[in-house]
């Protein structure tokens, strides 16, 4: 996507675990701004990004090991505005004349600083700073995560907030527009984080001309110049990603556009009739509905291992998808809904390889053994982005507003072995469980939510006769972009009328219980 006419800043990563919470912030300033890793910027990727200004992000080293990360020098020369995060201002002090010193983790005797901590102003306040300090008690609270801490300013530079255990908590070379603070502005726990960042993107002279509204113009026109009159084909799977970039497609260039629904048989109630009438009825957009629910179930029959199970759905699908897609004649793309943390990701800070938590299910592979070419017009936007152009777009808040639902479907919300009758079992009880939750309101103050059906039968009692029926685990999260989660704190009230609803209304369930585990230690999905 071409970003030439807007405003650009740049994010020089250095391995924090929030940098793409920078990134969001900025975002929500509709400022448009990439996250680059540090080995990645050279003089000569400066001169082409030509970035507004730049944004040192935290990271896990420390500066006063030989062979630490650093920026290119020609950054501190451009005459752009830099802020430098943790990290990014320990850096920026080393690289301009300051010094750092190890704490006690990278060998020093200094203090190390993390969690809650509060920052007091020096005398004079500068313009980084409005809206800051104004409480009662003239002092914000932060986040920081330090172990090194800076001892001495780098020329130029002046102090103007401090906190217990970082004396330069906030400095700033004003006549140069050099700015770095200690902890982390992006973060939740730094509640007044937002303003900072705000007032940055404005002293640095940022309009805010990132919207939906231009992005879909850009898009369109990208999409056109890209595919020309060749045909393209879509998975699509009924979650917002693939949705919202079928539309937009098929805005680009109408009935060149034909997806492809694979229905594996384990989707939730009535999902597969939504997503084709959506598509098919309501957008007129060519719609290949293939049900292969049997194959699909009958290939998982007797598999209770997780692994297992999303690498025969993810197989079977790739497979699925080719059948159907080699009966579109002429077609030279394929199109993805990959967003931007995908993108992020898949250029790792380090280089090297991360631990696999869990396989995903995706269609990796299908382009090369197609001979297909990528189109993926939503590949620089968040989730919320995402969303905020679905309504662009015109589809229905209803629609948009969904939670998450994952690739390999029910399977990973079925531990154990798959039967047809612990999904029929499964897909009421989640009916039931998001029927509350919407009736009490609470659907969009919840990230995900769905039920679990466990592999234990328990005894129970209905009337005068035993039961000897399944158990089920209710989950629902809060999240900002699934990274974290935390579970939600129902009433005993709504847990109390749900299990009874689930019990009464799902045949097959005796037993509900409620999950309050948050992410990490756990994941989100049961597996």
């Amino acid at each position: 996507m071409s970003t030439e006419t807007h405003d650009r800043l740049l994010i020089i990563d250095f391995g924090s675990q929030v940098t793409q919470l920078i990134a969001r912030r900025l975002r929500e300033l509709n400022v448009f701004c990439e996250i680059h890793p540090y080995q990645n910027v050279s003089d000569a990727f400066l001169r082409d990004f030509a970035p507004k200004a730049v944004i040192f992000s935290g990271g896990p080293d420390s500066v006063v090991r030989e062979g630490s990360p650093r920026p290119p020098a020609a950054v501190f020369d451009m005459g752009v505005p830099i802020l430098g995060i943790c990290y990014g201002q320990q850096v920026m002090m080393q690289e301009l004349g300051g010094k750092v010193e190890g704490g006690k983790i990278s060998g020093g005797g200094g203090t190390a600083e993390f969690g809650r901590a509060y920052v007091t102003p020096t005398i004079e306040k500068i313009d980084l700073l409005d809206g800051w300090f104004d409480g009662d008690d003239d002092r914000e609270q932060v986040w920081m995560s330090h172990g090194d801490h800076v001892s001495r300013l780098a020329p130029g530079f002046e102090v103007y907030g401090t906190s217990p255990n970082a004396p330069y908590a906030i400095t700033a070379d004003t006549n140069r527009g050099f700015y770095a603070v200690q902890f982390h502005p992006e973060v939740h726990h730094t509640p007044n984080g937002a303003k900072l960042y705000e007032n940055f993107v404005r002293m640095a002279g940022f309009t805010g001309d990132w919207t939906m509204g231009a992005y879909r113009e850009e898009a369109i026109r990208k999409i056109r110049e890209q595919v020309g009159d060749k045909r393209v084909i879509c998975g699509l799977s009924g979650g917002v990603d693939s949705s919202v970039a079928a539309v937009l497609i098929h805005e680009a260039i109408g009935d060149q556009l034909t997806c492809v629904f694979v229905d594996h048989g384990l989707l939730r109630q009535n999902e597969a009739d939504e997503v084709v009438s959506m598509f098919r009825d309501n957008y007129n957009i060519p719609l290949i509905h293939a049900d292969e629910s049997e194959l699909f179930l009958g290939e998982l029959e007797g598999q209770s291992d997780p692994e297992t199970k999303r690498k025969i759905i993810g197989k079977l699908f790739i497979d699925v998808f080719q059948k159907h897609a080699n009966e579109i004649e002429g077609a030279e793309f394929l199109a993805q809904g990959t967003l931007y943390p995908d993108v992020i990701e898949s250029v790792s800070f380090s280089g090297g390889p991360s631990v696999t938590i869990k396989s995903h299910h995706n269609v990796g592979g299908l382009p090369e053994k197609m001979g297909l070419k990528l189109v993926e017009p939503l590949r620089e936007l968040f989730k919320d982005e995402v969303r905020a152009l679905g309504r662009e777009l015109g589809l229905p808040d209803s629609f948009i507003g969904r939670h998450p639902f994952p690739g390999p479907g029910l399977a990973i919300r079925c531990p154990g072995e798959i039967t047809r009758e612990k999904l029929d079992i499964l897909r009421l009880a989640d009916a039931v469980y998001i029927d509350q939750i919407r009736k009490h309101g609470l659907y969009d103050d919840i990230w995900q939510a769905f039920v679990a059906i466990l592999p234990v039968r328990t005894v129970g009692v209905m009337g005068d006769g035993r039961t000897y029926d399944y158990a089920c685990a209710l989950r629902a999260v809060t999240s900002v972009d699934g990274m974290t989660a935390d579970y939600y704190p129902f009433s005993h009230e709504f847990l109390g009328e749900t299990a009874t609803r689930i019990i009464n209304e799902v045949p097959g369930i005796n037993r509900v219980t409620y999950d309050i585990t948050s992410k990490p230690p756990g994941t989100i999905e049961w597996e």
